[in-house]
């Protein structure tokens, strides 16, 4: 389902954040923006990086590292926010965009799981900020946090870079409504490969 399934004024946010992708700055756009998204904004990069990569698929894995690098830093703020002003920034965050049912399933789990939750969450759909959030509320490890977070957003933004440049625009009306698939895939790879590494 579109993120702007039901509201209006969302839908047209997210056809402006799309038309960036036309600008000269569109790059330096996509970086506040994957920053932003890890922890306020409501539009994910992916708004911008597909139609950058399919405009420019020479440049698909370019866009992909800017994605990361913003959304890792700005997963730094997220975390920030919960581990120092959770109650003042980051409750009111979660109440904005009627997050906290997400956000409580999100720490339980949290809770359970640790590392395996920010790996996997990190790729999926769920919106960032509750992944950085909860880590910081939880006072997770920092280095850690931040080693998950490059692995987890850089296998997101990379992935669908390849599939952008492999493909093209066929790929792209599949990715928009299997995101969910194509990213749960490379979770259960990503989460198979640490656990043969534990085995070797």
């Amino acid at each position: 389902m579109p993120l702007w399934h039901g509201n209006t004024m969302l839908k047209r946010f997210y056809d402006w954040i799309i038309s960036l992708s036309e600008r000269p700055a569109a790059a330096v756009w996509l970086f506040c923006i994957a920053f932003a998204e890890a922890s306020f904004f409501p539009v994910p990069p992916d708004a911008l990086l597909i139609p950058m990569a399919l405009g420019r698929p020479r440049r698909a894995f370019w866009f992909a590292a800017i994605s990361t690098a913003g959304s890792v830093l700005g997963g730094a703020l997220g975390y920030a926010i919960g581990f120092w002003l959770f109650a003042k920034l980051a409750q009111p965050i979660i109440n904005f965009y009627h997050y906290h049912a997400a956000f409580v399933a999100f720490q339980q789990k949290f809770a359970q799981y640790g590392l395996w939750v920010i790996l996997i969450k990190g790729l999926t759909p769920i919106p960032y900020k509750i992944v950085t959030i909860a880590a910081g509320a939880a006072a997770f490890n920092f280095p850690l946090f931040m080693v998950a977070s490059i692995i987890t957003r850089g296998g997101r933004f990379f992935l669908l870079a390849t599939l952008l440049r492999l493909f093209g625009e066929p790929i792209a009306n599949f990715i928009e409504k299997r995101l969910v698939l194509v990213t749960t895939l490379l979770a259960a790879g990503i989460v198979g490969g640490f656990f043969i590494l534990k085995l070797v």
